[in-house]
């Protein structure tokens, strides 16, 4: 179980893709953009837009059944980038590295960029922007919905 949590915004996801973006700006152009799905699709967008890249590919890695953690198996691979020449892979997340891994044999060529980075993975990507520790479970807007919170006063 994480030990801490590191919630993110809608708004700092977006300032933080465009910051990635903005470090990527300098490799530029690239051929296209391989988004990692799922996580790496609003990234993906908010760069390749930051980019002026219009051509975007999607590859598909599971990890998970249900709750149960298993071996990576490629759902869909990124056909038309080849073997990642000119191209940039976009994650969210680089955690313990067993998705980039995959990718990474995919797409040797290949710039590999995440939004944040832990640190049994980072070593794996080119960029990022955001480190965060090990124990740290990330909450994605996606993941998460406003609610309400009784005041404190209510909870003593």
């Amino acid at each position: 179980m994480a030990q801490h949590y590191y919630v993110v915004s809608w708004d700092q996801l977006h300032r933080d893709s465009k910051a990635l973006a903005w470090r990527l700006n300098a490799m530029s152009p690239f051929n296209g953009i391989v988004a990692i799905t799922r996580g790496g699709l609003i990234p993906a967008a908010i760069v390749a837009r930051e980019l002026e890249c219009r051509l975007i590919e999607t590859v598909s890695i599971v990890t998970y059944d249900e709750e149960e953690r298993g071996e990576p198996r490629i759902t869909k691979p990124p056909t038309a980038a080849g073997d990642g020449t000119g191209f940039l892979i976009i994650d969210d997340l680089v955690d313990t590295g067993t998705t980039a891994r995959q990718v990474r044999a995919l797409l040797p060529r290949a710039h590999f960029a995440t939004v944040y980075a832990k640190p049994a993975g980072k070593a794996l990507v080119d960029t990022f922007i955001t480190e965060v520790s090990q124990d740290t479970w990330i909450l994605f807007p996606w993941d998460t919905e406003p609610q309400f919170i009784a005041p404190i006063a209510r909870k003593i």
